[in-house]
């Protein structure tokens, strides 16, 4: 019997980050935009207090281009408002290549963020045991390691610094577009290999080792989402004190 738990844990954990992640990045503006009142401030201060995140993500994109030898344009981090009503924190641009160069420079800041958040989370931040009693569904353990957690002297930095990472390596809309076209060929191209006969040996040989992946990423969006939910309920009651003193409200 194929396992897929990996897959669902997967699945839940992104939907989280994404969730907690679009509440924050509310918060944190609101709470500037009420501090100084203008749009334009906050929007440079939000994208400082990421600085560390953007730095990561745009110089992933730059480093996987080079590698890959496609040739780079503008790189910039300074923010710049979108015509969506986005924030756009830091770009780089590279000349159009094929779909799996594209893809692999799309997905760069992901791969440099998720490692730098699987470091974080299971060193500096002493996870690791977390992480291992919440594998082997020992919730006991889990909440007993948690009551006996001593924070380090850098603990706070690494926090910070997981936390700007981790708030910014999602792959943005213009990172994916080459996603698309290219997960239509894979996925074809297994379409043909379960009609020829070979899906019991595909599932077989690659399903562990997917599992595996999905495990992995799980624990990268898990340390991030509970590190935006730490961040998220201090930043949601300054915001709603802030609101209150100044009798305003920022609506979402």
């Amino acid at each position: 019997m194929v396992d897929w738990y990996g897959l669902g844990w997967f699945v839940f954990s992104l939907a989280a980050l994404v969730l907690l992640q679009r509440r924050l990045h509310f918060e944190i503006q609101a709470i500037f935009i009420l501090l100084f009142g203008r749009a334009e401030i906050a929007m440079v201060l939000f994208s400082l207090l990421l600085f560390p995140g953007v730095f990561l993500h745009e110089i992933s994109h730059f480093f996987m281009a080079g590698l890959l030898g496609v040739r780079i344009g503008r790189f910039s981090l300074w923010p710049r408002p979108m015509s969506d009503n986005r924030l756009q924190l830091g770009f780089v641009e590279t000349a159009s290549t094929d779909w799996v160069r594209d893809a692999l420079i799309g997905i760069s800041p992901l791969l440099a963020g998720g490692a730098f958040v699987a470091y974080t989370g299971l060193g500096p931040l002493g996870l690791l045991t977390v992480w291992d009693s919440l594998v082997g569904k020992n919730v006991q353990n889990m909440l007993a390691t948690l009551g006996g957690w001593k924070v380090g002297s850098d603990f706070y930095l690494w926090l910070y610094l997981t936390f700007a990472v981790s708030s910014t390596m999602l792959p943005s809309s213009s990172d994916r577009k080459s996603w698309l076209p290219l997960l239509i060929i894979v996925c074809s191209l297994i379409a043909v290999a379960v009609f020829v006969g070979a899906g019991p040996w595909m599932l077989a040989n690659f399903s562990p080792l997917l599992n595996r992946l999905f495990q992995a990423l799980t624990m990268v969006f898990s340390i991030s989402a509970g590190v935006h939910i730490v961040v998220l309920l201090p930043s949601w009651m300054v915001r709603k004190l802030i609101g209150r003193l100044r009798g305003q409200t920022v609506v979402s």
